[in-house]
């Protein structure tokens, strides 16, 4: 039984005993207090019948009967009229307890009823703030879709028109800078043609790649390993820059995905992240095992958590829009490439970032 069920049953008890007694010790020559003590028994009957419903009023008003009909008998006996009075007064508390513990009851059963109606409607609210996040999601890819699909009509006009001749122009200036000795300016000029046709030639390569599906070469890969091998490759580039690089270890099964891609993928965050913090911040790389559950398969979950400046809300909402960027000379399609790859591997990469409290990157792959 429940304490505050405890409670009441014994605050039950001890007023009817009570009564009881008063009745019991009461001279008979004071009736007028015997007719108080005989109303005071409607007060547990009424607080049974609205604390424990029909059972509670019938089982109190049984009781009180029982408890005063020795009293009506032996010292009423002597005054039949008193005694049928206080009879019918017995049927009156079984009347009372049975009809308010009825009353009672049902209200109990509308209360419940009421309960669950809400709890069907908050299920239902719920489900339906999950749709429409999901709607308002479907439509942000489906935006990024139409994008993406405009961009590719375009993409395969560029790369002839664009590839082409700025092959030309590198082997040009390639045949020209050997006429040169290293140290003549116009050496240095032609070094200087090549590696910015080198570069603009990645920036078209970058974006073909945002623009056509990327084909995933699967095999087994050891994320954490990645993860390591890169860490140690960009280490002279984190500490020239005062950014110390933590990496936390944890037990991670192998996953099927394009170690390449993968490869492409994490070295652009951890780069991303480096530039974004300034001389003593750190960047920690952390991993985890998400088991299945609720219907969702078992998954790895890779963040990049850097202490840099942060973003603001309106560059938040816009990170992996193609050809944005907040870096000076950058094409704004690293973020944009790096989400398709990992979307083009069943995964998904989420940010989160406030200003003044860092930024960090969440990247998902099933297992």
């Amino acid at each position: 039984m429940k304490r505050s069920n405890l409670v009441r049953v014994t605050l039950l008890a001890v007023a009817i005993i009570g009564i009881s007694l008063f009745h019991y010790l009461t001279p008979l020559h004071l009736p007028m207090l015997h007719d108080i003590f005989q109303r005071l028994y409607y007060i547990p009957i009424i607080l049974a019948a609205f604390w424990f419903g029909l059972k509670g009023g019938i089982i109190s008003s049984i009781v009180i009967s029982i408890m005063y009909a020795p009293h009506i008998l032996f010292q009423w006996g002597a005054r039949p009229t008193l005694e049928l009075e206080k009879f019918l007064e017995i049927v009156l508390y079984n009347v009372v307890g049975g009809i308010t513990g009825f009353l009672s009851q049902q209200e109990e059963n509308r209360r419940e009823e009421l309960q669950l109606t809400a709890k069907g409607l908050e299920e239902s609210y719920r489900k339906l703030q999950s749709q429409a996040d999901l709607i308002i999601k479907t439509e942000e890819q489906l935006r990024r879709a139409e994008r993406l699909s405009a961009l590719g009509e375009l993409s395969a006009v560029l790369a002839h028109e664009i590839r082409n001749p700025l092959g030309s122009i590198r082997g040009t200036a390639e045949i020209l800078r050997d006429d040169f000795r290293p140290g003549d300016r116009k050496y240095e000029f032609l070094e200087i043609l090549v590696k910015e046709a080198d570069r603009l030639n990645r920036v078209v390569e970058d974006f073909l790649g945002l623009a056509r599906p990327l084909p995933v070469e699967r095999e087994t890969c050891d994320l954490l390993a990645e993860l390591k091998e890169i860490v140690a490759l960009v280490s002279g580039e984190a500490a020239s820059r005062g950014v110390r690089l933590n990496i936390e270890q944890a037990e991670l099964p192998p996953i099927n995905g394009d170690r390449e891609k993968l490869h492409q993928v994490f070295l652009n965050l951890i780069l991303n992240g480096i530039q974004a913090t300034g001389q003593g911040g750190s960047l920690t790389i952390g991993a985890a095992y998400l088991a299945p559950r609720e219907g969702n398969p078992a998954a790895i979950e890779l963040s990049f958590v850097d202490t840099g400046e942060g973003m603001e809300p309106e560059v938040l909402g816009r990170i992996f829009e193609p050809f944005f960027s907040t870096k000076t000379g950058g094409t704004g399609l690293g973020l944009s490439i790096a989400q398709k790859i990992i979307e083009s591997h069943g995964g998904r990469m989420d940010v989160e970032s406030r200003p003044g409290k860092g930024t960090t990157f969440r990247v998902r792959l099933p297992v």
